[in-house]
Order: C-alpha cells, then structure tokens, then sequence
C-alpha cells in the first residue's frame, strides 16, 4: 500500500530537478516499487491527469474545500484517493455541487498542505513538475527493463500510459505486445514539424546523400481517421470524437472503396463549387451538427483526400516505412480522393510544387520522409509543413481585460509554447489583433471558465486553449523567459479541433528561429 504522501514526494523531487535522468531515475524507482493495482494510478497522478479524466471539479470548489483544517501527517492510500475522487466526479444533479464541497471537504481535511496543494494542482491541470508523457514513457522502460521505442509504440496504441506501465511492469514485452493497431479502435495523428522552406525541407530530410522525398499538398481543413471493416465505416477527428453521422458522405465513398479493411489518415475540407478551399471555420460547421445534417450536406458538402493508409486487409502498416505505407494507400484509395504528391529530390521540383498547392489555395506543403513509420501522437522530424506565412499553434497563458470599445471583455492574449525540457509554459508575446467581436465574446466567456487566479489587468488561465497565430518572424528579447518574441502577432483562429498536447512546442519555435537567422536577407 503506497500513501499519497509518497507520490508527493517523488513529485517534489522530479520538480525540484532539472535533469531529465534524474527526473527518469526518480520516476522509474518509484514506479519499480509500487503494487501492480497502483501503477496506473501514480503513472496517471504523476503524469498530471487522472483516471477519470476531466472530473469537472473547479478551482473555486477546490479552494474552498482546502479552506479548513489539515492533517499533520499523510495517511491516505493512493486507492482511496483514486476512489473518492471517482464517487466525487460521479456525483450528478440537483445539489450535487454541495455534495462535491462536502466530499472534498472530507477528503481533504485528511491531507496534509502539501498533499491538499498537489491534488488542487493535478484536478486543475496544473501540475508542473516535468514528468511530461516523454519522461515518463522512457521512466516506464527503465523500470521494466524495456526498449523506450517499444513503450512509445505501446502507448500510441493504448492511448493510456497508465496501462502501458501496468502491463510493462506486470508482464514485460508480451505484455506490451497486446498494444496493437485494431479497427474502429483510433490512435492519435502522427504530428509535424516546421521548415522555413523546401530547400531547408530537402536538406533535412535527404541530407548529403540527395535522397527522395514525398511532398504532399496541405489543405486547411480537418483531419480525420477514417475506419472502414467491410460495410462498417467510422471517422473519427485529431481528437479521437467520433464523427461519422455528421459526414455521410464520406462513409458512402469508403464503403464503396474495394478494401475489405482499412484505416486512412486524411482530410476533409469544403470546398467551392470552382473546386477552392473555403474558409477553415466554414469547415468546421459540419462537425457541430447533429440534427439536420441532410440539409447542411446539400448546403456545404465536404471533400476528403487521404494521405496515409495504416491498415490494410488484416495488416497493420503503422511500424512500415512511408513508402510502403503510400503503396497500401495507392492499392486502397481511389486516385481522386488521394492527396497530391511528388515525390523528388529537386529543389527546384519541390518549389513548383509548393507554388501549385498555393495556386490552388492552399496553405503550403508537406514533406516526408520515405523510410519514416507512423509516430502516432508524435512530433517527429521526418514530417516538416512548409506554410505560406509563419504560424504556430500557441497556448493561452493568461489574457489582459480590453479598454474603449472592448472594455468589459477579455481581449489581450498571453501567448506561449511549452518548453518539454522543464514542463514549463514559456510565454512568447501578447496579441489582441485579427479578434472578431464574435470571438471576443467568445473567448471572454472561454477564458473565465479557465481561470487560476488574477490580478488588476489580468486574468490567469489554465492552459488548455490552442490559438493558431500568424507572425512576421520571431526577434531575440530579453523581455521574455525564452528570450524569443513574436513580431506583429495577430490571431488567425482558434483550434478548437486541436488539443493541448499538439500545440507547438518551444523546440518548434526554436528552430524556426534558427532556420530564420540563417535565411539571406532580403
């Protein structure tokens, strides 16, 4: 039986520490010592999130129920922990806000300060001591004496390291080895990285050796993961949410597709009758609607153009190269409903191709590496998007109150990446331009909801919110913690389609820096 008081302190040490094998090597001790019914738990607890996911208990219930007396000593278990927060998440309808302070109330007068203030950090999402999914994966392998590769692999199919480290450390290898690729079963989208241009795009992927690569068109709309098993078909968003009774026509084209079995990485997008893409929000309408979805497909009927094939007839192709993968998806997709591509080694090929994929309206290019597999849930370098202006998908920090016209709304955003290094928020500018009255309405009523604590301008919020921002470039400043900053920053939209965990991080923004110092001024 392990106390939350020792999980505590594994946190405190792991935050005190810069180093990322100390952190690893406190983790992986812990982790290694602990009962097989509470591993998924301290993996949770540890990794910042709990079990029963968003439990909808508010910083404002917490700070009340933390509001009288504590205990001298730690005595909880981690289990009953665990099994009163589930009774207290479950607690529904009239007077259940009451009953949640009282069973907090309860909960916590049995914790010590410091055991009552890593519970109100964990429930609210901010934790902060640099056990990020990274570390903690490689901490599972150390304390079960596996591959780190293998345990990533696992957790991209599971989707829940809590169970991945229950199996790992229960049964090793063969245990992880039940983690695998299933129909109507989705995994998190392989994610990308940014280059400045094609020519950085070429060089990085095929280095001295001049090697091929795939370019890909990058349309602005929405990606899916689509599920086909004979006549069965399910899409599912970046996000996992199924949404197959919101696009019907795309189950009709993939069921009429030859496969028997399938699973495609993709993307839907609206688009005109000149064939144009419109508007991402335009888009975006589609996933909202429950009722009437007849009349709005006959309104704003939606296109999808598929990339990646991951699973073909029986075989699961996500640990196959990327070319192996484009071969599935030439055998399984009609070429029309296949994304453009070239594939070259020539800079001046790649060019061209990014000119038409502008043409064509467009926002740039995507590059990939032939050998690469599918990293689900994954940065990884061997996929780089070449955009036609700077973006980054940033969080908001905190956001000031506006003044004139806007007074009365929140309006100035904080804006920052996450620094993987700390498991920090670094914050890299603010903005208050490209904000509609629509989504200044919005966002005062997003952010509120949010909120930490404020002072006399500024309302602090819980980083959960991803902003896409389109910059001019990014400046050296002393003014900030990562010494970068946004120049002319204005808000291009907001992806709600986009979890946190995909925001970009301060290695993205990092080497778009660097890739912009070494760029020839013009």
């Amino acid at each position: 039986m392990t106390l939350l008081a020792e999980l505590v302190g594994v946190s405190q040490r792991v935050g005190a520490s810069a180093a990322r094998s100390t952190k690893i090597r406190e983790l992986s001790d812990f982790l290694r010592a602990l009962p097989a019914d509470e591993i998924a738990i301290a993996v949770h607890y540890l990794s910042g999130e709990t079990p029963q996911g968003r439990s909808g208990i508010g910083y404002a219930l917490l700070q009340q129920a933390s509001a009288g007396a504590s205990a001298s000593e730690g005595s909880l278990p981690l289990a009953e922990i665990d099994r009163a927060l589930s009774e207290i998440a479950a607690l529904k309808g009239s007077g259940s806000a009451a009953r949640r302070v009282q069973g907090l109330e309860h909960l916590f007068s049995n914790l010590t300060r410091a055991e009552q203030q890593f519970l109100i950090a964990l429930l609210v999402g901010e934790l902060r001591q640099g056990a990020l999914e990274g570390v903690m994966t490689d901490a599972i392998a150390r304390a079960a004496d596996l591959r780190s590769d293998h345990v990533r692999r696992a957790v991209m199919y599971a989707g829940d390291l809590g169970a991945v480290a229950s199996a790992a450390l229960a049964e090793g290898a063969a245990g992880l080895g039940r983690f695998r690729l299933e129909l109507f079963s989705p995994i998190t989208p392989m994610l990308a990285q940014t280059a400045a241009d094609v020519e950085e795009a070429l060089q990085r992927l095929s280095g001295e050796a001049a090697l091929e690569v795939a370019l890909e068109w990058k349309m602005d709309g929405a990606r899916i993961q689509v599920h086909k098993g004979a006549d069965e078909v399910r899409i599912f968003t970046r996000t996992l949410n199924d949404v197959t009774a919101a696009l019907p026509e795309i189950v009709e084209a993939v069921r009429g597709f030859a496969a028997q079995e399938l699973v495609l990485d993709g993307e839907t997008i609206a688009l005109d009758p000149n064939g144009r893409p419109l508007p991402f929000q335009i888009t975006m309408r589609r996933f909202g609607r429950r009722l009437n979805v007849g009349e709005l497909r006959r309104e704003l009927p939606m296109s999808a153009f598929y990339f990646d094939c991951l699973f073909l007839d029986g075989r699961s192709l996500a640990d196959r190269p990327t070319s192996e993968r484009f071969a599935a998806l030439t055998q399984g997709v009609p070429v029309g409903l296949r994304m453009p591509r070239l594939t070259t080694a020539s800079p001046a090929a790649g060019r061209a191709f990014y000119e038409a994929a502008i043409a064509a309206g467009h926002e740039g290019i995507m590059a990939k590496s032939l050998d690469a597999p599918y990293q689900a849930g994954s940065r990884d370098a061997r996929w780089l998007k070449i955009k036609r202006a700077h973006t980054l998908d940033l969080v908001v920090l905190g956001v000031e109150w506006g003044h004139g016209r806007r007074a009365g709304k929140l309006s100035n955003l904080h804006l920052g990446a996450l620094d993987t290094a700390t498991g920090e928020y670094v914050m890299l500018g603010k903005t208050f331009k490209g904000l509609t009255d629509a989504m200044l309405d919005w966002q005062t009523q997003q952010l509120l909801r949010l909120e930490t604590h404020r002072d006399r301008w500024t309302v602090y919020v819980r980083p959960e919110l991803v902003v896409e921002i389109a910059f001019s470039d990014l400046q050296a400043s002393p003014r900030y913690p990562g010494r970068l900053a946004l120049r002319l920053a204005r808000v291009k939209r907001y992806r709600d389609d986009k979890p946190v965990v995909e925001a970009d991080t301060m290695d993205t923004v990092r080497k778009l820096f660097a890739a912009q110092s070494r760029a020839p001024q013009t």
